[in-house]
């Protein structure tokens, strides 16, 4: 909702080159802008082409801006050159923050958001952190002793124990056209309907997808493989081969290399197959489907605990890539397909697992930071910084 009386704010979002940071930081946008906000990025190379190349309707209504940044490498000489880009960007987003003078700035995680954020901490600007995994990621860790807030994704997120006090739990802010099709209604599921499969490999699409799924297809009953309708991202050279893979079963396969209507298909789909990064999990819970996640390995185990989230609430299975063979993802496929009902139970879960209000949240905690009630105006004199900082 438009704030009538609202005194635009300038706010910078600072976020990494993915998807799974700039999907959010887009959605935050969307609802400052709705409010009259004044909004910026700040991101790195990646970013720029990630922003330019959406279809994101508000993009051309934001200033971008690229950084230097770099994640920290092994060995000495490794550190040091991270350190020095690190030092660079710093220094440029100094420049930034004096000439733009926002009011807030905003982290999503990722090493390229961490000059910014870093910068505006040392002008004393506030800081608010938004964590979209269950587990804090390296960047934020780093920045969070002296934000104002952080805002999590997802109930007990590991790493932020020592900054409980100034923790909300939000929620992962999605995109609009996923937002519109919260709780969609989905399709029957009888012997006479398509079974819609929509697989996503993140932002890279996976080459395992492309090799299991179709094999794993291949295994099913060649009754239940001519209902099956799939949906699959791949890289854009596996495509021909995955294809190909395709054609030797009797299920309708579409292959590309980019879905852009993912809301579309997420609204006609029984079941969805992809990681679990946080964007993924936090969209398809919006929607409320239930998913098979194949988390992408990670130290932290950040995917993991992304998936488990929703497994545990009942919408979804959980498989590792040590487990996701073809064998085994057809058993799984077969079960779930053949009684109805565990697919209807799982979508129910999905959606209960959603946190459809996380945009508004999140803008909310923004406001109350730089003195903003809601519907109220700004106060005339520049609000003091909150003893907390140095929680």
């Amino acid at each position: 909702m438009e704030k009538t009386d609202h005194i635009p704010q300038k706010i910078l979002l600072s976020a990494g080159g993915t998807g799974g940071h700039l999907f959010p930081a887009q959605a935050l946008a969307t609802e400052l802008l709705k409010n009259g906000d004044i909004v910026s990025f700040a991101t790195d190379s990646r970013g720029m082409v990630f922003h330019e190349k959406s279809d994101w309707p508000q993009k051309n209504r934001v200033a971008i801006h690229t950084l230097p940044s770099a994640p920290m490498k092994p060995g000495l000489f490794g550190k040091i050159s991270a350190l020095l880009v690190m030092g660079l960007g710093v220094l440029k987003a100094l420049l930034l923050l004096y000439r733009t003078k926002p009011g807030c700035v905003v982290g999503f995680g990722g090493y390229p958001s961490f000059p910014a954020v870093y910068a505006a901490q040392l002008l004393k600007i506030p800081t608010i952190l938004h964590e979209q995994n269950a587990v804090l990621g390296k960047a934020n860790a780093r920045l969070a002793k002296k934000a104002r807030k952080i805002a999590t994704s997802l109930p007990d997120t590991q790493g932020i124990i020592h900054y409980a006090r100034k923790t909300v739990m939000t929620g992962n802010p999605v995109r609009a056209e996923i937002l519109a099709q919260q709780g969609a209604e989905m399709p029957p599921v009888s012997e006479d309907e398509s079974l819609n499969i929509f697989v996503m490999g993140g932002s890279q699409g996976a080459r395992i997808f492309g090799e299991v799924i179709p094999k794993a297809v291949k295994l099913l009953p060649e009754d239940l493989q001519q209902r099956l309708s799939i949906r699959q991202q791949c890289r854009p050279e596996d495509i021909d081969a995955v294809q190909k893979r395709f054609e030797d079963t009797s299920a309708s396969a579409d292959v590309r290399p980019f879905f852009n209507d993912v809301a579309k298909h997420l609204v006609r789909c029984h079941l969805f197959i992809g990681r679990a990064g946080a964007s993924t999990v936090a969209e398809v819970a919006v929607v409320g489907r239930p998913a098979i996640f194949v988390p992408l390995k990670h130290a932290d185990e950040q995917q993991l605990r992304n998936a488990e989230a929703i497994a545990d609430a009942g919408g979804g299975w959980v498989m590792n890539e040590d487990e996701f063979t073809a064998k085994a993802l057809a058993e799984l496929l077969k079960e779930i397909f053949t009684h109805p009902e565990v697919l209807t139970a799982a979508a129910e879960a999905s959606k209960s697992a959603g946190r459809p209000g996380a945009t508004g949240r999140l803008a909310g905690l923004i406001y109350k930071i730089l003195g903003l009630a809601e519907g109220q105006s700004a106060p005339a004199e520049k609000q003091k910084t909150e003893k907390e900082d140095a929680a």
